[in-house]
């Protein structure tokens, strides 16, 4: 089995292969260039060393991942044109928010204090 770091190299190389490609997709290199960095962040959260407290390593596992799928639907809300898709991009990012939510209460964490959505930062 790998170590948690060897893994984050594993996922970094990968990455940086992917990247490569990017040039030939012309005006969706920013698209995929956040896509990828969003895969990236969430595949390197994601590695978790095991404390023996199984539901909190779930938990710790799980949230990059719907952190992940938050980050992906605000790339898409940002370069994406078509207006159903906005809307499901729209549905993920609170429910994925939600579900974390869940995760940590189910954990008896607290929550964090709320913060405004990156849109909606200076406008109140």
């Amino acid at each position: 089995m790998k170590s948690p770091s060897q893994f984050r190299q594993l996922v970094s190389n990968l990455m940086s292969v992917c990247n490569l490609g990017i040039e030939k997709f012309g005006d969706e290199t920013a698209y995929l260039v956040a896509m990828n960095n969003s895969m990236e962040r969430m595949m390197y959260d994601m590695v978790v060393s095991p404390t023996g407290a199984l539901d909190h390593d779930f938990v710790e596992m799980m949230t990059p991942h719907h952190r992940g799928a938050i980050d992906m639907a605000q790339n898409y809300l940002r370069f994406g044109s078509n207006e159903q898709l906005k809307r499901i991009a729209q549905e993920i990012i609170v429910d994925q928010q939600q579900e974390i939510a869940a995760m940590r209460l189910a954990i008896g964490e607290q929550l964090p204090p709320s913060v405004p959505a990156p849109t909606q930062v200076g406008k109140y």
